[in-house]
């Protein structure tokens, strides 16, 4: 694997949606880090490995929330969620990476056989998931892709495996459960991305998912009576 020596200005700086710069993310990062994170001996490693770790479980998955409004996709606004969704998630991780000086974007790729329960694959109308996000970190002069949609307790409670970085290898979903089922299948990498695709995403998601977005009332009603993904679960 060639390492990788040339930074791009873009994968540091601050974006709309990945407003690196915001009181929001820096507050988020510096929780994630805690008091010695920033010591002059942590490293950018030691860095990703927490913020991977604040992220994927600080923030319950919820796929009912998918809000189109394009202030709800910017990692300022996620970082005071209680709950979030693939995409949101890795705003939120890529973001906290740039603030911390970490080269980082967002990497996207469609996927069968998400993590989802019969109410959630009837709202969809499909088991297809498009654009489900992830975070890329360039770290030691390597890409890592980090996939932190599902949080800890989600994942016990669907009996799959939990996804971990140690900042050795990728964190991308299983393609078996712990029983040895089929969990996920990468069915189409659409790239990598130095700021979220927002037009193309909501566009994409309005023609296969009509419903999306159209009854945030409804869909906050969905989430709460799907025992699958509620906080009570």
């Amino acid at each position: 694997m060639t390492a990788v020596t040339d930074i791009e200005p873009t994968w540091l700086a601050p974006s709309y949606y990945l407003d690196a710069d915001s009181p929001e993310v820096a507050a988020f990062a510096a929780e994630a880090l805690g008091p010695s994170g920033t010591a002059a001996s942590t490293t950018p490693t030691d860095k990703a490995i927490k913020l991977f770790y604040a992220v994927r479980d600080g923030f319950r998955y919820d796929p009912y929330g998918m809000d189109p409004r394009p202030e709800a996709f910017r990692a300022s606004h996620v970082a005071g969620l209680d709950t979030a969704w693939c995409v949101t998630k890795s705003v939120l991780l890529t973001a906290a990476a740039r603030n911390q000086g970490i080269p980082a974007r967002l990497g996207f790729a469609d996927v069968r056989n998400h993590l989802s329960s019969e109410k959630l694959l009837e709202r969809l109308g499909t088991d297809l998931f498009i654009w489900h996000g992830y975070s890329e970190l360039l770290l030691d002069g390597r890409w890592f892709k980090l996939s932190t949609a599902f949080n800890v307790e989600l994942c016990e409670r669907f009996g799959v495996k939990t996804l971990d970085f140690d900042g050795t290898d990728d964190a991308l979903m299983h393609p078996f459960d712990t029983a040895g089922n089929r969990h996920m299948e990468y069915v189409n990498q659409r790239g990598s991305f130095d700021d979220l695709p927002y037009e193309q995403i909501v566009a994409d998601f309005a023609e296969l998912y009509p419903e999306w977005g159209s009854a945030p009332e409804r869909a906050s009603a969905e989430s709460a009576g799907d025992t699958a993904f509620s906080a009570e679960g």
